[in-house]
Parts: structure tokens; C-alpha cells; sequence
């Protein structure tokens, strides 16, 4: 092969890399400028700071066609397809989320020509042949999913298409057979600079889980060689094409790929630029718990001790930030045993008027404050105190209730509805399960149709405390 086609294929393989970044890495152990469109949380792409494995090992086998040659595979002299077997090794690199490298061998074994060569030949004129082929090649891997999705999308997701080209040096023994017998042909030891060769191809990956892929694959092999078919100048075979100078073919795979190292997900299927509640994020699905307050927090106010003014608030009181009981009336009587949250009243009567022209109503016909981790349902402990102050409000009230949930502006329209309905419907069942009673209260999806601040779509536009508020649930009276 040319040495030009050899750099042309080393420039497909190998795109200019020299840079990464880990947005998730806060380096500097401060508070994150929330402002910012998240450079702020930007950091070099290090060993020290990565949070990913970047090593595989991939194996696989499969079947080649030889499809450009004077003997062929595929509609040969009988219109019948000839198949070969193969199989490869490699080790595998990512140098980022989108891009690697492999180190590949590969063996195997086509067949070409008007029939196989373990039958006999079956007439004087017929040509059959066959080649074993061992390869080395080093291939760029670009991962086109991670590429081309969108950086702030948190979902999982399972399916990646990469695309693959590179060269190596190739080695093969040719045999051809005929009404005379077999005899081989043509040698081409291991491994010489002229056999270069170069393949390129794509494939189709599935996350079976962190540690094992399984990948479908199909390679376009060009071997530079007209005689690795078992034909060519040397050896004139029948409907010889004089034109060809390099018998190429199609390598069909199916492998599995597996991820080494200490950490749980792979550089391949890591988003580099996760918003900075990455770390929150993790602890919840594991079920860990996060020490925030260094003495504890006595009343579980969500009030540190530290600054909490009143340290023995019963049990589903809504606090302020020095985590006194809240008194919106002012009249002497928490909101957490007020009948009549927004109208005074003397503690006798339970905070409500002793004498009116009429019934009591109440103004507050809305209550907010239910927020939810980026792709979650789960209720936090921190919305705890917020929902026992509506068990109490509701069964107060002679009306009836929506819980409505809502997203924000990630995610598919369909995706965000249905994540909407879950959190809705848990809030309802928490309410239930605590003494509301059903035929109160009913559960509403909003999707991200109902957004709290508008301007944050898409989400990349609003600082992430716009986008948490966005991600909530609220009660409306009907």
C-alpha cells in the first residue's frame, strides 16, 4: 500500500485530542458562583480528579465476506455466499468521553471463489480459495452518542454508536484450489512494513451494566494487496478484474467489552458536564446520609442547633431561618395549630375569630415549597416538615385540594410529564398515609409546562436555584 493512503487513514483515526474537563469537580472546596453558567466548577482533566474508569479490555468473533477482489464471498461463480470465521482482542484507552484508542489483533479465515475449498472441485474450469490473515492495528474510537447528545442531559442511557478507522500491518497465507488440487499460493509473513492495511466501520454498544458492553460491529477491511484473495498477477484466474489492486472485505462482529478499574462508571458513557449536584446526587441513591449540622438539630426543624432560636418546635411546624415557628396571622397562635392561618384570632379559639358577619376564608388558596433532586420522586427529608404542616392545613380546611408536580426544562416533553405524575402521586400517597383523607386531594402532572421562573428554558439559561425551584410540587385549592 501507498505511504500516502497509510497517513490519509492516520489522520481519520486519530482527531486532534488535548483537552478534557470534569465540571463536576470542585477543586477549591467552596461554595459554587451560582451565577455562572458553571465555569466556575470547570477543572483540568486529570488522573488526579477523574471519577471514571478509562481501561477495557474488548473480544468478540464474527464472520468476513471478501466483497472487492478477483474471488469473492459474496454472489460467487455459483451465486452462492462463502463464509469465513474471525475473531479479535484488544485493549482499549479512552482519552475522553468522546474518543479513544485501540490496540487490535485480529485472526481469521476467508473464503472465496466458486465453491469451498474442503469440498472437491466441481468442474475443471471452477477456482475456489481461502486465506488465513493475522492482524495488529491501532484504531481511533469516536464515541458519536457522547458527542452529539446534550451535555446537561442526567438521564442514564444505555445504547452508543461509535465510529472506528485506523491501519496496521497485516500477515496472511493464501491457498487456492482447483481440479488439480490445493497448493498454496501466495505468503505474506508477519509482520512487514509494506503489508500495511487500513479498516474502518462502526458499531452499535449496549450497557449491559458498569462493568460489561456487548457491541455489534461491522469493518471495512483494505488489504492493499491484490493477491490476498488467492488470485492476482501471479496467478490468472477466470473472470480475473485487471483493474483491482486491493482485495477488500467486510468483517461482521459481536463482542463484549470489559471496563477495568476501581470506579463505578467509564470515561465512555461519563457526561462531562454534569451540574454541580452531581455528589448530592450520588449520596441520595445510595441512601447515605449527609452530615450538615456539626451539633445536631434537636427539634429536626431543619434548623442547625448552632442557630436555632427555639430549639424545642413541635414536631411539623414550618420554621423561618432561625427556626422559630412561623405565625402568619401574628396571633399568638402557630401556623402548625392555627384553624385560621391567615386571620387573627385568640388562642381559646384554636386562632380563629370569636365573632364574624360570616364564614371564615381562607386567602391562602396556594402552598409551595416541595422541591425534588434533578430526576427524582424521592421526598427529601428536608420537605418532611413542609408536608406535615399541609396534613394539618388540609384536614383543617372544609375544601378540597390538587397536588400538582412539576419539572424543569431537561429531558424529553414525555419523559418530564410522567417524572411530574411520579412526584405528584408521592406527595399524595405521603398525605394519605399521614391522615388526609383521599377524597381530598388529588394528584395533577404538569410536566415542564408549569415552570416557576419561565426564563430558564432551556435549562443552560437560569443558574441551577431557578432550576431545583422548578422541580416541585404544590398545592392548589379547587
Amino acid at each position: 500500500m501507498k505511504l500516502s493512503l497509510a497517513i490519509v487513514a492516520l489522520a481519520l483515526a486519530i482527531p486532534a485530542v488535548s483537552y478534557a474537563q470534569d465540571s463536576t469537580a470542585v477543586s477549591n472546596g467552596e461554595y459554587p458562583n451560582t451565577f455562572s453558567s458553571g465555569s466556575a466548577n470547570v477543572s483540568p482533566f486529570t488522573n488526579q480528579s477523574k471519577r471514571f474508569n478509562d481501561w477495557s479490555i474488548s473480544a468478540g468473533a464474527g464472520v468476513p465476506l471478501i466483497q472487492s477482489a478477483d474471488l469473492t464471498s459474496i454472489k460467487n461463480g455459483n451465486g452462492k455466499n462463502l463464509f469465513g470465521y474471525s475473531a479479535y482482542v484488544s485493549i482499549d484507552k479512552a482519552i475522553t468521553h468522546a474518543f479513544g484508542l485501540k490496540l487490535q489483533y485480529d485472526r481469521g479465515e476467508t473464503r472465496q471463489g466458486w465453491f469451498n475449498t474442503k469440498d472437491a472441485a466441481p468442474d475443471a474450469k471452477a477456482v475456489g480459495a481461502r486465506t488465513q490473515y493475522d492482524a495488529i492495528s491501532l484504531l481511533g474510537d469516536i464515541n458519536f452518542s457522547n458527542l452529539l447528545r446534550r451535555v446537561d442531559n442526567h438521564s442514564p442511557y444505555r445504547w452508543a454508536l461509535h465510529g472506528y478507522a485506523g491501519i496496521g500491518t497485516l500477515a496472511y497465507r493464501a491457498y487456492q484450489k482447483d481440479s488439480k488440487g490445493q497448493r498454496l499460493v501466495t505468503e505474506v509473513k508477519p509482520f512487514k512494513l509494506g503489508s500495511m492495511f487500513m479498516q474502518a466501520g462502526a458499531g452499535l454498544k449496549y450497557k449491559i451494566n458498569n462493568r460489561i458492553d456487548l457491541e455489534g460491529r461491522l469493518m471495512y477491511v483494505v488489504t492493499g494487496d491484490d493477491e490476498f484473495d488467492g488470485g492476482g498477477d501471479k496467478y490468472s484466474v477466470i473472470n480475473r478484474r485487471e483493474e483491482q489492486v486491493s482485495d477488500n472485505f467486510f468483517n461482521a462482529t459481536l463482542g463484549i467489552s470489559l471496563k477495568l478499574g476501581k470506579h463505578e462508571s467509564h470515561l465512555m458513557w461519563h457526561d462531562p458536564l454534569q451540574e454541580i449536584y452531581y455528589k448530592l446526587d450520588v449520596l441520595a441513591n445510595k441512601n447515605q446520609d449527609i452530615e450538615v449540622c456539626k451539633k445536631g438539630d434537636a427539634d429536626n426543624d431543619g434548623v442547625c442547633d448552632d442557630w436555632d432560636r427555639q430549639l424545642d418546635t413541635p414536631a411539623g411546624a414550618r420554621v423561618d431561618g432561625a427556626g422559630v415557628a412561623l405565625d402568619t396571622d401574628l396571633d399568638g397562635v402557630i401556623d402548625l395549630y392555627d384553624k385560621c392561618v391567615t386571620v387573627p384570632g385568640p388562642v381559646e379559639n384554636n386562632g380563629c375569630p370569636t365573632t364574624t358577619t360570616g364564614p371564615v376564608v381562607e386567602t391562602e388558596t396556594k402552598l409551595e415549597g416541595i422541591e425534588f433532586d434533578l430526576n427524582s420522586d424521592r421526598i427529601l427529608p428536608s420537605n418532611t416538615p413542609i408536608l406535615n404542616n399541609a396534613v394539618n392545613y388540609i384536614n383543617s380546611s372544609t375544601g378540597s385540594y390538587s397536588v400538582i408536580g412539576a419539572t424543569d426544562t431537561r429531558g424529553t416533553d414525555a419523559y418530564n410529564q410522567k417524572l411530574s405524575e411520579r412526584r405528584a402521586n408521592n406527595v399524595k400517597n405521603y398525605l394519605i398515609k399521614n391522615g388526609v383523607q383521599s377524597g381530598k386531594i388529588n394528584a395533577i402532572g404538569k410536566g415542564e409546562k408549569d415552570l416557576k421562573y419561565p426564563e430558564c428554558e432551556p435549562a443552560t439559561k437560569c443558574p441551577e436555584w431557578k432550576n431545583r425551584a422548578n422541580r416541585r410540587v404544590y398545592f392548589e385549592a379547587k
